[in-house]
């Protein structure tokens, strides 16, 4: 019996510790730039800031290229969610540091951006 007591103790410690982890915010630093030169260019920065400009302005989404070559797809954690365009378009072509909690299926990832601001 004290063994079933244990193993339940340390299955609630593993689930409480895993939740609390993806509780935490996590900050990616990379570049903004529109989702379809992210793919289709192979860039590891953005062409100029006019480009990315002018690319989310005509309606693809902006996401964010982390230094490591990730795709962070920018997303809203509300219902009815809402595009991120807005919030990214001041930093379009420009290096970012975001912070905010990430999700990841099916070998995309996203952020629900709580704070971003240039990189220095």
């Amino acid at each position: 019996m004290q063994r079933l007591v244990a193993r339940a103790a340390g299955a609630a410690l593993i689930f409480v510790v895993s939740a609390m982890a993806a509780d935490t915010p996590v900050t990616v630093k990379g570049y903004v730039l529109d989702s379809a030169c992210a793919f289709t260019k192979g860039l590891d920065k953005p062409i100029s800031k006019q480009c990315a400009t002018a690319c989310a302005k005509a309606g693809s989404q902006l996401v964010i290229l982390a230094e490591d070559g990730t795709i962070y797809w920018p997303i809203a954690d509300t219902t009815p969610s809402s595009g991120q365009n807005a919030k990214l378009l001041p930093f379009a072509g420009d290096k970012v540091i975001a912070t905010g909690k990430t999700y990841d299926r099916g070998g995309s990832k996203a952020i629900v951006i709580a704070k971003i601001e240039a990189a220095k």
